[in-house]
């Protein structure tokens, strides 16, 4: 259920800096382009995200560390059960593959626990930025999240044509993000998350298939 690594983004440089104090950890991840650019992601905000920050505003105490994770870092934390959770307040976002399909877990989506053990690789999307759940309320709420990004995606694959399929996926990855960051997902991350073949996806891409 996912193309957004077909080419393997660069790792990203790491660097700790440790906290004095135990407090739940923010990890950021960016996204660096081949030729050294940031993927980065439009300021606007789709509806029903501005209202899901509305409602999380203020309710958490979670601090940032100064930690810039590698993408093959953040996939051992993944694999061995580390439960984090997508910063609602950013757009941003990770598409997950695993052996025959691939899964996108968006804004205050669960990652990690039981959902992701044997995950294969990882694509971040924007200024990807996981926090650590406060306490079990926010731990089984990002759960609930991450089973609502699962559903909106099997809507999609209940469409017969594949077609079909491959252009809601994409445009439903329009209201999240802008052109650039979309433009580097690859076909097969798209083409994975609805059950497609990955020209499927390049035909709709280039407006061929209607």
């Amino acid at each position: 259920m996912m193309d957004a690594q077909s080419n393997p983004l660069p790792l990203y440089s790491s660097s700790v800096r440790p906290l004095g104090r135990k407090r739940p950890h923010m990890f950021t991840v960016q996204a660096k382009l081949s030729n050294g650019d940031a993927m980065h992601l439009e300021d606007s905000t789709v509806k029903w995200w501005a209202e899901r920050t509305k409602q999380s505003s203020g309710s958490s105490s979670n601090v940032p560390v100064n930690e810039t994770l590698a993408v093959d870092s953040l996939l051992k934390k993944i694999n061995r059960g580390d439960l984090l959770v997508v910063n609602s307040r950013r757009r941003n976002g990770l598409i997950i593959f695993r052996e025959f399909y691939a899964e996108f877990a968006g804004p205050g989506a669960a990652v990690g626990g039981d959902f992701d053990q044997g995950c294969q690789k990882i694509i971040p999307l924007g200024n990807l930025s996981l926090i650590e759940p406060d306490d079990h309320e926010d731990h089984q709420k990002a759960l609930k999240i991450r089973l609502q990004w699962i559903r909106l995606t099997q809507n999609f694959t209940d469409q017969p044509r594949s077609a079909d399929r491959a252009q809601m996926i994409l445009d439903q990855f329009k209201t999240y993000f802008d052109k650039s960051t979309i433009d580097n997902v690859p076909n097969e991350a798209f083409a994975l998350m609805v059950g497609v073949l990955p020209q499927t996806v390049r035909r709709v891409r280039l407006g061929l298939d209607s």
